[in-house]
């Protein structure tokens, strides 16, 4: 009886043993649930890199309109304080400003006028140079 006791709690004990190692192994509701969460986990490191380059290319074209506003603002800027010195043909100047470098084309009466209207646009601001290509008129008698 003794014996029939301990082959009881033996098998009992060795049930018990296998049925615990079992819940250690990860049933197929928590292995699905391991791979969700490493997609997730995945797909939103991916989202992450891909907000950055969104991020830079968008501030990237945010400064190419800022140069282009900034150059035409720097263009209205030159033509308004040539229109507003009296003396000056504004309408045989041309005024172009590409990345801070204002070019002036047209012509003038004089060298005098040249050098005034290059004065007046080298002390607009965001001016970082001026090329003058201002030709001089010249008077026929």
């Amino acid at each position: 009886m003794k014996t029939l006791k301990n082959l009881k709690l033996i098998g009992l004990s060795s049930l018990l043993v296998v049925g615990l190692s079992a819940c250690e192994k990860p049933g197929p509701a928590e292995t699905a649930g391991k791979k969700i969460d490493q997609t997730v986990e995945e797909a939103g490191k991916k989202m992450g890199e891909a907000t950055d380059t969104v991020a830079v290319k968008m501030a990237e074209q945010s400064e190419k309109a800022g140069v282009a506003i900034d150059d035409a603002e720097i263009t209205a800027k030159v033509k308004a304080a040539i229109f507003a010195e009296p003396g000056l043909k504004t309408l045989q100047i041309s005024v172009d400003t590409v990345k801070g470098v204002v070019t002036l084309s047209g012509s003038v009466d004089s060298l005098a006028s040249s050098d005034r209207v290059s004065a007046l646009a080298g002390a607009v601001a965001g001016v970082k140079e001026v090329e003058n290509r201002l030709a001089l008129k010249t008077v026929i008698r």
